[in-house]
């Protein structure tokens, strides 16, 4: 399979895992306190039927939260994501941007978000991410990989890197 080819279907069975599981981890890069969090992604999907095409990721966060007060010092951030059935890791790098829009907080707002704030949607410790991704490793794990790494080291063949070929892409998101 062609890279660009595998890059693509590595990205859209991404959004699909995304779609399906939307928790990831995510910490400010070049701070602090930089431990990753989980949080949970609110998909902005620009089509249901083009999952590759994704959309905008957005999360509900507390003012008070480390993470959104250390947007102050620097708004680069990392984020790990492992699919529900451990099919799809990934590890994206972008940046998280405040964001003021109600009628964004009311298409994406949820009892699960709604247990989160005392007082709903006009909770004043609120406040809504935009994370504007620049780039995404992806990684495909696939059942037997083990097995097949086993044969493949036997034969004198390096499993990481014939696996790593297969199974994994940089791509843009």
């Amino acid at each position: 399979m062609a890279d660009a080819e595998r890059a693509e279907e590595l990205k859209q069975l991404f959004w699909e895992e995304l779609k399906d599981s939307p928790f990831v981890m995510i910490g400010l890069q070049g701070v602090e306190d930089s431990r990753t969090r989980p949080w949970t992604a609110q998909v902005n999907w620009q089509d249901d039927k083009e999952l590759n095409q994704g959309g905008d990721i957005y999360f509900f966060g507390a003012k008070s939260e480390a993470i959104v007060k250390g947007l102050s010092e620097n708004n680069r951030v990392v984020c790990t994501f492992v699919s529900k059935g451990h099919k799809v890791f990934a590890h994206i790098h972008g940046t998280l941007e405040l964001v003021n829009d109600r009628a964004l907080v009311d298409k994406f707002w949820n009892p699960f978000i709604a247990s989160w704030y005392k007082d709903g949607k006009d909770d004043p410790e609120l406040q809504l991410l935009r994370f504007d991704t620049s780039k995404a490793e992806i990684w495909k794990a696939e059942a037997g990989a083990t097995l097949v790494a086993a044969a493949l080291k036997m034969i004198g063949r390096d499993p990481g890197k014939d696996h790593q070929q297969e199974n994994q892409a940089e791509v843009a998101l």
